[in-house]
């Protein structure tokens, strides 16, 4: 990977990127209305599988982030807009020298349907990392969506140790918190304790809205036992809320993507239709 390279006055310590999405209803179809990118962030073209939903695939050329990298993605879906968002494949944060690498993600939702389905983020030993995850629904917007987070490389057999992260999520209906969610590592510790990731390298979660108790028999339904893996599934009010820890990213993924193609139909009408690029 090439070094990075200051932008803007000079303070910058590294890739300093943006990408704003604005996603909006066109007849019978959902369209990528508008788009504003700076730095190493950009999209591919959309694709219509499913004819009316738009699939969308997020880039990030450089392939990972070291220390005083920024990214910020904001994603705004007006009302009656359908959307899926991945990523061809995982994020990297790399061993960082001192400064910290960041990630800010804001979506919106306002009375329209969003998937967050991207790739796993891998923590690199030696990372220092801040990882920060907004979602904003309004009205009766729909959402199902996850984040899946490698602490190390757990194929090589190397840990997250030494690294420092810190783990964000929020989700909010009109301004009014549903899940705040925050994980802070500092060092081993926190990653082998009993009440939190038990060593294991894997943590993530996935979120629904939209859930009733016929959902929730569902997901449970859709995982069975793995001794390689935890998962706890649970609801409140009518947010379903999948938590996991695992020793393999892919074992990880794979369990979420069965829990997702099992309640995608109650929640948002659609049969399980995968985007194209988990296949390549």
């Amino acid at each position: 990977m090439a070094d990075p390279t200051p932008e803007g006055d000079g303070t910058a310590l590294g890739w300093q990127a943006s990408l704003s999405l604005g996603f909006a209803r066109r007849g019978a179809r959902t369209v990528l209305a508008e788009r504003r990118a700076r730095g190493p962030l950009t999209v591919q073209r959309p694709f219509y599988p499913e004819g009316d939903v738009c699939h969308l695939y997020l880039l990030h050329p450089p392939g990972g982030l070291v220390g005083g990298d920024r990214l910020e993605v904001e994603v705004d879906l007006a009302p009656e807009s359908s959307a899926m968002i991945t990523t061809p494949g995982a994020a990297k944060f790399y061993r960082s020298l001192g400064p910290r690498a960041e990630q800010h993600q804001t979506l919106r939702v306002r009375d329209a349907s969003l998937e967050w389905l991207p790739q796993e983020n891998i923590l690199f030993p030696g990372c220092h990392a801040h990882l920060n995850t907004r979602i904003e629904l309004q009205g009766a917007a729909r959402f199902i969506g996850w984040e899946i987070q490698c602490l190390g490389l757990p194929s090589n057999g190397e840990r997250m140790d030494p690294g420092r992260a810190g783990l964000q999520l929020r989700i909010e209906r009109d301004g009014r918190p549903l899940l705040w969610d925050r994980l802070n590592i500092e060092d081993r510790r926190d990653l082998d304790g009993p009440s939190g990731l038990r060593g294991m390298p894997v943590t993530a979660t996935l979120i629904a809205t939209g859930a009733d108790e016929a959902v929730l028999r569902l997901a449970r339904d859709a995982v069975g036992p793995d001794p390689d893996a935890l998962i706890g599934i649970t609801r409140i009010e009518d947010l379903l809320i999948v938590r996991a820890l695992g020793l393999a990213s892919d074992r990880v993924r794979n369990r979420l993507t069965a829990i997702w193609a099992s309640i995608r139909q109650p929640l948002l009408g659609r049969s399980a239709q995968a985007p194209r690029i988990w296949a390549t």
